[in-house]
């Protein structure tokens, strides 16, 4: 009932993760990402803490198999999860568990790693790596060529209905933090339009926040 992509940009070094699910606000749950460290997509079954503790393991030293590994035995019920993993070096992971839902497959490529149970076929996947490794551009405009490349495939077995799009780069917070929690028809569609109402105004959030005298006016009330 899920897929997702976790990506790497080479030239920026940001990390990212595009995510879409069956189930209700799919973005609160499976997507984890930590600024100089990692990204974690944690789904299928989802235990949301696999993605933090994964992240602190990297932050440690670990690398993502190992990491991968020593949270999955740490927590058990393995056998229900599906997660993936990226380091700030472009390193991967993946775990598919014997009880993954339906067709449910894994697959890393350069800089990424997707995954998805509950698919239409594992054509999904193998698409959403191509695509992610084929399209030029910002890494959001990556992860969310590899969504629509996932879709054209097939897609999940059932409606999709909820997505979300999360990219950190040098600062601690996420530079994009995108969510369509329900839609009832097309919420990859949804993203990528919030995407683009977002993308130009993506800097100024930042430039405000890290000096509020070069804060762009909006010319809201209030705002000089």
């Amino acid at each position: 009932m899920t897929f997702s992509i976790v990506g790497r940009c080479a030239e920026t070094g940001q990390l990212g993760i595009a995510i879409s699910s069956s189930s209700i606000a799919v973005g609160a749950r499976c997507p984890w990402l930590r600024a100089g460290v990692g990204a974690v997509a944690t789904q299928n079954v989802t235990l949301p803490a696999l993605g933090p503790q994964i992240l602190d393991l990297l932050e440690a030293g670990q690398s993502p198999v190992e990491a991968l590994d020593k949270a999955l035995a740490s927590n058990g019920y393995s056998q229900y999860r599906q997660v993936t993993v990226i380091d700030q070096h472009g390193a991967t992971a993946l775990f598919s568990g014997a009880q993954a839902l339906g067709v449910h497959h894994a697959v890393a490529g350069e800089q990424c790693v997707a995954a998805g149970n509950l698919l239409a076929s594992t054509q999904v996947i193998e698409a959403m790596v191509q695509a992610f490794e084929q399209t030029d551009g910002d890494l959001p405009d990556r992860l969310l060529a590899a969504m629509h490349a996932a879709m054209a495939a097939g897609g999940e077995a059932g409606p999709v209905h909820s997505a979300a799009l999360s990219v950190v780069s040098e600062l601690v917070w996420p530079i994009v933090d995108l969510r369509v929690d329900w839609a009832d028809e097309d919420p990859i569609g949804e993203l990528d339009r919030l995407w683009q109402a977002y993308r130009p105004q993506m800097q100024d959030y930042i430039t405000r926040a890290l000096d509020p005298t070069k804060a762009p006016s909006y010319g809201v009330p209030g705002d000089e």
